[in-house]
């Protein structure tokens, strides 16, 4: 955990940070009692889309998360960095996850921004319900 001292964008590769940012998601998801059902899942093919974290409210609703990060506040931040491309991509693999199921549960897409570093749960925004697959 050394790196959370130093917070993720310290030093490493672009992939390494980013994987960084999203275990700083995942504990901050589950310190709120959301468990991890699958990470970076992907769809088949070009053109498809990926979820960070896929996550389960104690309810049972599955929790679609889209994790960004970014150094500074500018342009609208993090948040605002997941624009109708990224949600339609966001949607499509969500899709492609749901099919496999039995039942169709309660869902919901989140976003996990982090602004600066993150560290201590500093500059972390929780977006419940940012967008919806409409």
């Amino acid at each position: 955990m050394g790196w959370m001292n130093r917070g993720p964008s310290a030093g490493g590769t672009t992939r390494a940070r980013g994987a960084a940012f999203e275990d700083l998601a995942l504990a901050h998801l589950q310190r709120a009692g959301l468990h991890l059902l699958a990470r970076n899942y992907r769809t088949p093919g070009r053109g498809g889309g990926e979820i960070d974290l896929i996550m389960r409210e104690s309810d049972g609703t599955l929790v679609f998360v889209e994790v960004r990060a970014r150094a500074r506040g500018t342009q609208g931040g993090a948040a605002a960095s997941v624009g109708p491309v990224k949600q339609r991509r966001i949607v499509f693999a969500a899709r492609h996850y749901l099919v496999r199921l039995p039942t169709l549960p309660p869902c919901r897409f989140d976003v996990l921004a982090i602004d600066g570093e993150g560290i201590d749960g500093e500059g972390i925004e929780w977006l419940r319900a940012a967008f919806d697959a409409g």
